[in-house]
């Protein structure tokens, strides 16, 4: 799975342990800075905010302090948690398809995120940065930024997702590179009780969860929630196996996946404590990196825990203080067989260990939004393996560590009224890749308050991972241990307008340029897979957005991308990436407050596949009711997904036989939630 290699594949075994010292150091770290106060977290409910509400809303993912979305030096997305339900998306990869300019694919196995043009099938989203509550969670062996149901935390408990689009590096370092995606947790106070909540769904699917939440009277505040996810998938047919010896092409029973989750939070004068553990069970029907077909032995489990310890507090009138220590377990497992007599299985194992710190200051002065912090992360293990089980055959036994550092400082300044410019500066060394710098300027322009004029000029990178710095297996695929970051500028100019109360237009235009693409190949001296630095990617694109509230309550939200990405040398247009994205989300209210629609609609374009095919362009309908008051206590909903039965499918990746991989067609859900 984590490879490009027919013959030996990766997978992923979780190993929950996070050590007591952690806590005991974080506590020697953080207790002696000066008296708390509260959390910059503390937002007001988004459930049922307004269009200028919501405008006002002070995000923190932009420059890693509040400030309101129409000052943000970026474009930026809130998805809320009344979004979540009202449209009934079940994990973050659903979320994300309905923010304009991006799609998803999708391979039985893994979500993949295209982000305007760039949406690599088996790069495990690592051009994105992943946030949990302003944490990273990308692993430290593929960089993944995981979206599907190995996404660690359940979406009833999330309050917010801040999607920020483009370059992010001048103030998070390496993996923001197309956008960074911050998932903000609820409060205790958001639950304020016990709810438990069951769901039914298609293809023989079920998922409880059993969450607790509370604000207490000398100030504390803790979420406690568990979860648990199965379901039987479908048999499915795949006609490039369509012949007698591999079942005429059905994959029976193969289609399975399952997980469980904890999640828990608490917040304390100024101190918060975040944990999380997740293990999920894939079953693969595609018979992935040359597999046998149909074999119920091929299966893998990806595994995450994390744990943050922070603190947020005053230093004086002018300064805020945000200290975090940091700890996170990553690991995969994956049984692989292979054609033989008897069958042979292979064993792909990775496992990340890692640990680190972050400080910022926050300075607030009558002209000046100064940050400025430091990060430093100890990658201590950083595991790959393979080999056959019987007669053990050890394949490949890598074990690697790393460090990296970062030094960053960020200045709103306002040169008059109505005229920010917002200039950043990161210094970043990695052990594996050396030392980089990442500027950032944007100069922001409110004529009047309901408009915003932003031009925005920024770079980021990626360090490579070490999966393909060291990966090496004779035979199939060797190691590059001088591969390169790789680089992207970014030219946009976005036009944020208010015409009328309740009415909000967006307009976006932007130019990337992506240099040093690290890509696999296939060495034509050895005929080994290799990963280098090869080739620039020049990516353009327009993108438009209107969202309206009426009276009566109807809210509509529509978006319209155009986007074309091209390798530069040859002109061809990059896998997986449609020139075309249109999204509509509509709400309204059919029964008072005791019932509401939610419709969405998307249409993805053609979009090229690795074998020089189409995959042809289609328009998806999902459609959503809620009763959240109903009766006393309860909320349910019905969600139909694909309302229409459209026949779809997404690009395969390199691991797959398949160019064309097909896709859900209508399926429900029945969900139940109540607050005891």
């Amino acid at each position: 799975m984590k490879k490009y290699f027919p013959a030996i594949t990766r997978a992923v075994f979780f190993h929950a342990g996070i050590r007591a010292t952690f806590i005991g150091t974080a506590l020697v770290i953080m207790l002696p800075v000066c008296a708390a106060a509260e959390s910059s977290d503390a937002q007001a409910d988004l459930t049922g905010l307004s269009i200028e509400e919501l405008l006002n809303v002070e995000v923190s993912t932009a420059s890693k302090f509040p400030q309101k979305t129409m000052d943000a030096p970026a474009s930026v997305t809130i998805i809320t948690a009344a979004d979540i339900k009202i449209y009934g998306y079940r994990t973050l990869a659903d979320l994300l398809k309905s923010v304009r300019g991006m799609n998803v694919a999708y391979d039985r196995n893994y979500n993949y995120l295209g982000v305007r043009g760039s949406g690599r099938t088996g790069d495990f989203n690592s051009r994105t940065l992943l946030l949990v509550d302003g944490c990273r969670i990308n692993d430290p062996v593929y960089d993944t930024a995981a979206i599907g149901t190995e996404f660690p935390v359940d979406l009833g408990l999330v309050e917010r997702v801040e999607v920020v689009r483009g370059p992010g590096s001048s103030i998070y370092g390496s993996n923001a590179v197309l956008g960074v995606i911050n998932v903000i947790t609820k409060r205790g106070r958001d639950l304020d009780g016990l709810e438990a909540s069951g769901e039914l769904a298609s293809f023989g699917t079920d998922k409880e969860r059993l969450s607790y939440g509370k604000h207490y009277e000398n100030g504390a505040e803790l979420l406690l929630s568990v979860s648990k996810y199965r379901s039987t998938g479908q048999d499915l047919f795949f006609p490039e196996f369509n012949f007698p010896a591999t079942n005429n092409g059905i994959a029976r029973n193969l289609d399975g996946d399952r997980y469980q989750r904890f999640f828990g939070k608490l917040a304390y004068a100024g101190f918060s404590l975040t944990g999380s553990y997740s293990s999920r069970d894939k079953a693969v029907p595609t018979a992935a990196y040359a597999t046998e077909f149909n074999d119920p032995n091929l299966w893998i489990n990806d595994g995450l825990a994390f744990m943050a310890l922070e603190y947020y507090g005053e230093l004086g009138r002018s300064w805020d203080l945000s200290a975090r220590v940091f700890q996170g377990r990553y690991s995969y497992e994956g049984i692989y067989p292979y054609t033989g007599a008897p069958i042979t299985l292979n064993k792909d194992t990775a496992q990340g260990n890692w640990w680190g710190t972050e400080m910022k200051f926050i300075g607030k002065f009558e002209k000046h939004q100064l940050v400025a912090g430091m990060e430093y992360q100890d990658s201590f293990r950083q595991d790959q393996s393979n080999f056959n089980l019987a007669p053990y055959t050890p394949i490949l036994d890598d074990k690697r560590s790393s460090k990296r550092e970062g030094l960053y400082i960020q200045d709103e300044i306002t040169l008059n009224r109505g005229l920010l410019l917002n200039a950043g500066l990161r210094y970043d060394h990695y052990s594996t890749a050396g030392a980089t710098v990442n500027p950032r300027l944007g100069l922001i322009w409110s004529p009047v308050d309901t408009t915003a004029l932003k031009f925005l000029y920024g770079t980021a990178f990626r360090a490579p991972n070490v999966y393909e710095l060291y990966y090496a297996s004779s035979g199939s695929q060797k190691a590059n241990p001088v591969l390169n970051s790789e680089k992207i500028s970014s030219y946009e100019f976005v036009v944020e307008h208010s015409p009328r109360q309740n009415f909000r237009l967006s307009a976006d235009v932007y130019s990337n340029r992506i240099s040093n693409n690290i890509n696999q190949i296939t060495d034509p001296a050895d005929g080994l897979l290799v990963f280098i630095n090869a080739g620039q990617v020049d990516a353009h694109g327009v993108e438009f957005e209107v969202e309206r509230l009426w009276e009566g309550g109807l809210r509509l939200r529509t978006s319209y991308a155009w986007q074309i990405s091209r390798e530069k040398l040859t002109g061809a247009e990059l896998v997986n990436s449609p020139r075309h994205l249109v999204k509509l989300n509509s709400s309204l209210p059919v029964w008072g407050d005791r019932l509401r629609t939610g419709l969405e609609l998307q249409y993805t374009g053609g979009r090229k596949t690795l074998a020089g095919g189409i995959a042809n362009g289609h328009l998806l309908a999902n459609l959503t009711l809620l009763s959240e008051q109903l009766t006393k206590n309860l909320e349910l909903s019905a969600t139909l997904s694909n309302l229409f039965g459209t026949r779809y499918s997404d690009p395969g990746g390199q691991e797959h036989v398949q160019d064309l991989i097909a896709q859900d067609g209508r399926s429900y859900r029945l969900k139940l939630i109540y607050h005891f």
